[in-house]
Order: C-alpha cells, then sequence, then structure tokens
C-alpha cells in the first residue's frame, strides 16, 4: 500500500540525531523545489519536536477543515509550500506530546490520509531523529520514498548517521545521498574554520556507497531568517539562494536519473 499516491516523489530527510539542521535544510530544499514551479508539500513527521511550522512562519497557525464529507484537513500554505505537522492541530504552540510511539506513527500516517495534500510533484518528510518507529513506519508505507539523510563533519554526528543510513538500506529505502551541513565557517577575513572538522560526510558517503550530495556551511543568515519564518532558500541573497537551488537541482538529478543506491 502507498499512503501517498498524490505525490510523484516522496523525499525523506532523516539523520541519526537532532542538532544536526535536518529540518532547517528540509525546508529549504522544500522552498527551491517549490521555486522552480514544482507543487511541493512538506510533511513535519517530528511528533515529539516540530519546528517546520516555525520554520515557515506559520507557528500561529492552527488546522482547518474541509467542508467534507469526508471532513479532511486543510495543509497550510506559505512560500508555494502546502504544510501540515502535528504542532498545527495542538491547543497552543507549546503543547507537549506525551504520547507512546504506537500514538505517534498513528498521528504520521493520519496527516499522510487525511490531508487535502491535492496533486504534488514532491512530497518532503521531515522526520525525527534517530532509526525509531516513524521511519519504520514510513519505510513500509511508502515504498516509492527516498531518502536525503544530513549530517554534520563532527565524528560523534557521523557514528549516529551511520546507523540511519544502516538502518534505510537494510529496509530497501534508496538513499539519493548524504548532505553535509554546518561544514565550516567563513570569516570577514575570508579564511575558513572548520569548526566541527572536516569530510565527515563525503567520508561517510563513501563507506556505504550513496551519493555525496555537498556542502554547506555555517551561516548566520540561515538561523536568524529560520527563527524568523522565513527560509533562506526564498528571501536570502543570490548567494544563499544559489545554495539551495544547486541542492534541490542535484537531489532531482539523482530521482530522474536513477542513480541512487
Amino acid at each position: 500500500m502507498n499512503r501517498a499516491p498524490f505525490a510523484k516523489h516522496v523525499l525523506l530527510f532523516t539523520s541519526g540525531k537532532g542538532g544536526v539542521g535536518k529540518s532547517t535544510i528540509a525546508v529549504n530544499v522544500a522552498s527551491a523545489l517549490a521555486r522552480r514551479g514544482l507543487s511541493v508539500g512538506i510533511l513535519d513527521a517530528d511528533v515529539y519536536g516540530p519546528s517546520v511550522p516555525r520554520l515557515l512562519g506559520l507557528a500561529d497557525e492552527r488546522v482547518r477543515w474541509t467542508d467534507g464529507p469526508p471532513d479532511r484537513m486543510l495543509p497550510a500554505e506559505n512560500f508555494g509550500l502546502k504544510v501540515m505537522s502535528v504542532a498545527l492541530t495542538t491547543p497552543e504552540s507549546d503543547t507537549p506530546l506525551v504520547w507512546r510511539s504506537s500514538v505517534a506513527t498513528s498521528a504520521v500516517l493520519q496527516l499522510l490520509d487525511d490531508v487535502a495534500w491535492g496533486e504534488l510533484d514532491v512530497l518532503v518528510i521531515d522526520a525525527p531523529p534517530g532509526t525509531g518507529d516513524v521511519q519504520l513506519t514510513l519505510a513500509h508505507e511508502l515504498p516509492g520514498m527516498r531518502a536525503v539523510v544530513v549530517t554534520t563533519p563532527q565524528v560523534v554526528a557521523t557514528d549516529d548517521v551511520r546507523r540511519a543510513l544502516r538502518m534505510l538500506l537494510e529496509l530497501d529505502v534508496p538513499v539519493a545521498g548524504v548532505v553535509e551541513n554546518m561544514s565550516g565557517f567563513t570569516a570577514p577575513d575570508g579564511s575558513v574554520h572548520r569548526i566541527f572538522g572536516e569530510g565527515g560526510g563525503r567520508m561517510l558517503a563513501a563507506d556505504y556507497g550513496v551519493p555525496f550530495l555537498g556542502e554547506l556551511p555555517i551561516d548566520p543568515a540561515l538561523r536568524a531568517l529560520g527563527d524568523d519564518g522565513r527560509p533562506v532558500a526564498a528571501v536570502g541573497d543570490h548567494q544563499q539562494q544559489r545554495r539551495f537551488a544547486d541542492l534541490a537541482a542535484r537531489i532531482l538529478e539523482r530521482l530522474a536519473a536513477g542513480r541512487i543506491r
């Protein structure tokens, strides 16, 4: 059974640990894809720590419903993206969801089944960190899904991401590639500082025989605009937009050419 027949492609953004910028990368790649003229939805599947609404200026939005029948949830929209998150269903933005994993996975499936997504070229899914029930359920319920794995260069991050990569490969989820985030910081004098080390993402991709999609530097504007609910891929300067436009193009090339393990 395919839970997302409405989408031509499903892209899962995942990582082995939190704090690597996975949600930020997912939102900005989705924005870059939308700017190419594609119909793009983004599902925030990180039930316990949903951040996609904040990153897209939708933190104060609450879910609306179609007139039905059947009644279905309407995705929120901003920056050309259709957005759904469990954060849009809670009474307040800081309402904690103290759920067992079985309830959390059921909620994610409901956000696939009971949302009026319309026809999409790409459905981007922002997964929770780790290798738990949500990832396992999505792998089983979305047989055409491909994965983009996000890491930082440091060994403590790549150790966890190795486990995520191995899980994907053992579940036969095609891996579109690895993205290395926070790969370095360029100081005002032009010097580059590799704060979190160097080459971890490239080595990770080589070790598992999957494509390396590139490096993204530490950029204070990425954080500032994200906190303000404006993806840098949509409102940043030319260089900032180009980074994500190029990354989105490389991902699309992998999908089209089938160069995916």
